[in-house]
């Protein structure tokens, strides 16, 4: 029987084919600028064209390869925000969720949410409007609004002390057709940001 790679061994094997598609050493040459516009075209090099398509070929054949063998696109990451730490999962930005995945985020929310809530009691809250172009001011009644529709949440943060972002992610469908509204009516999130009292986010 031949081995099944891991999770960890997958995102590995990614970041290292995505190095060298950077670094030229794989291309795509059946692809080419467009053609359907030519005052884009020029600005539009060919080299960087084929070795994008060449890694995301190339990682459309590792989703399928996780789908096949059910290999879980789920990390776990660690965050020690104001001298709390806090462990929880969430699909790893390179693969993509199955099923078992999206239970396990489903499972997490909760804590999730009431960890954002702790760390973040007392500063303002903004929601992300236009994937981040502006952001609007929220309150309490409008992420209870936003909770009971989302199915799982993820967490990020930047800055320090006065400069410190905490930014809640709560969203429905796969995680990774979520980002860029790809996947946009099935999948989708909305993103709350909480900075210090007199401050907006940073983005």
């Amino acid at each position: 029987m031949s081995k099944v790679y891991s999770t960890e061994e997958l995102i590995k094997i990614l970041a290292e084919e995505r190095r060298a598609c950077i670094n030229g050493q794989r291309l795509n040459l059946a692809v080419t600028p467009s053609g359907m516009n030519p005052l884009i075209d020029r600005f539009v090099r060919a080299d960087g064209i084929q070795k994008f398509t060449a890694y995301n070929d190339f990682r459309n054949t590792v989703h399928r390869y996780q789908r096949e063998h059910q290999v879980s696109g789920i990390v776990w990451q660690h965050l020690l925000i104001k001298g709390k730490a806090f462990h929880y999962p969430k699909i790893d930005d390179q693969l993509v969720s199955l099923s078992e995945d999206l239970q396990i985020l489903k499972t997490a929310k909760p804590s999730i949410v009431t960890f954002w809530q702790e760390i973040t009691e007392g500063m303002d809250l903004y929601l992300s409007m236009n994937t981040g172009k502006f952001y609007q001011p929220i309150i309490c009644d409008d992420i209870a609004r936003i909770l009971q529709r989302s199915e799982w949440a993820t967490l990020s943060h930047q800055g320090r002390s006065d400069a410190l972002e905490v930014i809640l992610q709560l969203g429905w469908g796969k995680p990774e057709e979520a980002l860029y509204r790809r996947g946009f009516p099935e999948s989708g999130s909305e993103s709350i940001h909480a900075v210090q009292i007199g401050r907006v986010p940073i983005g």
